[in-house]
């Protein structure tokens, strides 16, 4: 038989439904690769031998619309509008999923216009059916007038029917359209008639194309006053009311009778009661073990620092540079590199419940909490990249298709705790709980706080996104619409991979604010005026009898405090002092405005200045007590005040500089900043003067 009069059918259907599985299980080896005329986008062909008639079968890239919206989906409406091709199908097989029955039906509904013989193949069905969806093929094909089959292209089953059913003879008519009102649809019959086109929805396709090229059309819109959006917003709303009409006849949803492991699991983790709680238990789990599998690494990273500070300053020559090493950039580093450990597992536990699919989840279970604060389920998805970085997080709110949404989401997001924070959270929190804590006799008191922090953040970021809901008055109600996918192993590679780049973002972007920091503060506290000049002849006169050590001391804490950075730090201290700061804590926060993370750097450095001992940062805070009453300068209420601070207030100019590019606003930008810094100041204020 020659391949001119072998039957030619078209694999048609969404992305990602089984589509290429079944013209693999139809065709077998007997199928090659090639490309479309003038691109290298593939299209598969094949034959499928059967006892009564030879089959060509050509497998089309996915397509979700006849609404093409990249190169290949552009491809394939081309082809299926253009019937004097050789290659143009005698039927179109059109793969649909039982799982996802509503949304596959909307191209279903466009070809059906093409008027081409077609059979639908209605795959996934047993696993459908083991979520309680259950399909009738029988109504579905009175209701649409056209053969329809359930198969499973995976396992094989239905296959021998389908391809009874491409045999056999069919003929389709032209049906009334359903996707044009009546004033349209007369506009529309003109174009036809113009044109020769004997298929409306063709004439409509073309007018309603991207493509600029067909400049007859062109004309024929502006002539005709045809309004192109409003033509498609209204054929989707038409076509969704002409699926609802008829879905509930054919689809039955009963999930008590859902017997897979996704269902089963799903009725646990999105229980409207005990989901919540069980996603707070694995927050718990998680900050749990950034305290537990860090303890070690971290002690290793310490412990190399400080080995590495003792080892420079016994070889390296006396001298301004050898000092800048000593006491500026490797205190400086160390500081901050000490919490990779911590920020890493923290990566990779956020990574491997992104890759089982229980993200998808949350977003889910949240959504209806997201909108009694003004928001939607799709916020939950940059506000959990804000745990990482406010940045990216800000960025993906792009997604958010409601504008007021979209802007809430961007000005409460910074709220959240993010992997900066955890440096600064982890130093404090060392300070006031000790190490060898525990809650119940079984969970780390370290861990707690952390996690607490993390829920401090987020009930503020609820309580600010509330405030906001009736602030910005809403346009339009939103909706989610999301597929929840399968739970699955998680992919250790791509969780790797997901880990690296982050930490590797981390630590460079962190690494060269730190490097310029701490080279600039080194500069600004070694140098002064006369007073620091002359700091040994003011010590010696002040404090004859000290010994040779003390007087050191003393005038190593007399130049770091008349020097230029001391001077900046006492002119901010009247503002900073009600919150329980000293100056030096002053420099470490205008500092970290560049980077939250620079303050333990910033830190590690003010207080490595001038000192020959080589100790852990949080030892040198613990020792520092204040001049003037003698009690140690990190205490419980300057911590607690601290951790408030930090938790409530921008300290990130990147985070500014994105909220202004996302807003495209000025006062936008302003109001963030401002609330979230005024937040943050009489947070700690209230503290601080009600714990000390």
């Amino acid at each position: 038989m020659s391949s001119q009069k072998n039957l030619k059918i078209a694999l048609v259907g969404n992305p990602n439904l089984g589509k290429t599985t079944l013209f693999n299980r139809l065709c077998g080896l007997n199928q090659h690769t090639g490309n479309y005329p003038g691109v290298t986008i593939d299209k598969k062909k094949g034959v499928l031998r059967t006892t009564l008639q030879d089959i060509d079968v050509i497998d089309l890239p996915g397509i979700n619309s006849l609404f093409p919206s990249s190169k290949d989906e552009e491809l394939v409406v081309d082809y299926l509008l253009d019937a004097e091709n050789e290659d143009y199908p005698d039927k179109i097989v059109l793969i649909v999923s039982a799982l996802n029955l509503k949304r596959n039906l909307y191209l279903l509904e466009q070809i059906r216009d093409l008027n081409v013989p077609m059979v639908l193949a209605i795959n996934m069905v047993d696993l459908a059916e083991k979520r309680g969806v259950f399909v009738s093929a029988t109504a579905l094909e009175k209701e649409l007038g056209i053969p329809v089959v359930c198969i499973s292209a995976k396992k094989g089953t239905g296959i021998d029917d389908l391809i009874q059913s491409c045999v056999n003879p069919l003929s389709i008519a032209a049906r009334t359209p359903t996707y044009i009102q009546e004033e349209g649809l007369e506009v529309l019959k003109k174009y036809s008639a113009e044109k020769g086109i004997s298929n409306d929805y063709v004439s409509f396709l073309k007018l309603t194309s991207k493509n600029k090229a067909d400049v007859d059309a062109q004309d024929f819109i502006a002539e005709n006053g045809v309004d192109i959006r409003k033509w498609k917003t209204n054929a989707s709303i038409l076509r969704y009311k002409r699926i609802n009409a008829y879905l509930d006849r054919v689809l039955t949803i009963d999930k008590s009778k859902a017997s897979d492991l996704t269902t089963k699991l799903d009725r646990i983790l999105l229980h409207p009661v005990f989901g919540y709680i069980i996603f707070l238990g694995v927050l718990l789990v998680i900050f749990q073990a950034i305290f537990w599998l860090a303890d070690f690494p971290m002690g290793w990273i310490e412990t190399g620092f400080e080995s590495l500070q003792g080892l420079a300053s016994e070889n390296l020559s006396e001298g301004y540079f050898s000092r800048l090493i000593t006491e500026g950039l490797i205190p400086g580093i160390g500081g901050v590199v000490i919490f990779v450990p911590q920020i890493t597992i923290l990566f990779f536990l956020f990574s491997l419940l992104e890759e089982s699919g229980y993200m998808s989840r949350i977003v889910y279970l949240t959504d209806r909490l997201m909108q009694g604060f003004g928001m939607s389920g799709k916020s939950i998805v940059p506000m959990i990249s804000g745990l990482a970085c406010a940045v990216p997080a800000i960025m993906a709110a792009r997604t958010i298709e409601n504008s007021r949404e979209r802007l809430i989401t961007i000005l409460v997001t910074p709220l959240l705790t993010c992997a900066a924070r955890i440096p600064v959270y982890v130093v404090v929190i060392a300070l006031i709980v000790p190490d060898d804590a525990t809650v119940f006799g079984i969970f780390n008191a370290q861990g707690i706080a952390l996690m607490g922090m993390y829920l401090l953040g987020v009930i503020m970021t609820f309580v600010v996104a509330l405030v906001l809901k009736y602030v910005l008055k809403p346009s339009y109600k939103s909706y989610l619409l999301m597929e929840v996918p399968e739970y699955l192993l998680p992919s250790i590679k791509n969780v790797l991979y997901r880990v690296w780049s982050n930490v590797k973002s981390f630590i460079w972007n962190a690494g060269k604010i730190i490097v310029a920091t701490s080279i600039i503060l080194f500069v600004l506290v070694t140098n002064g005026g006369d007073d620091f000049k002359n700091a040994e002849e003011h010590i010696t006169a002040q404090y004859p009898t000290a010994t040779v050590e003390e007087q050191e001391n003393l005038v190593a804490s007399y130049q770091t405090e008349n020097s230029y950075l001391g001077m900046i730090g006492k002119s901010i201290e009247p503002v900073i002092e009600p919150l329980g700061y000293d100056w030096k804590i002053g420099i470490a926060l205008i500092s970290s405005l560049a980077a939250r993370e620079v303050f333990v750097g910033t830190i590690s450095v003010i207080y490595a200045i001038g000192s020959d001992e080589e100790m852990k940062v949080r030892d040198r805070l613990k020792n520092e007590v204040s001049p003037d009453t003698g009690l140690p300068i990190f205490g419980i209420a300057t911590s607690i005040s601290l951790l408030l601070f930090y938790a409530f207030s921008l300290q990130c100019m990147s985070t500014v500089a994105v909220t202004y590019k996302e807003t495209k606003s000025i006062k936008w930008t302003a109001i963030q900043f401002g609330y979230m810094t005024a937040l943050a100041y009489f947070s700690a204020l209230i503290a601080f003067q009600l714990l000390k």
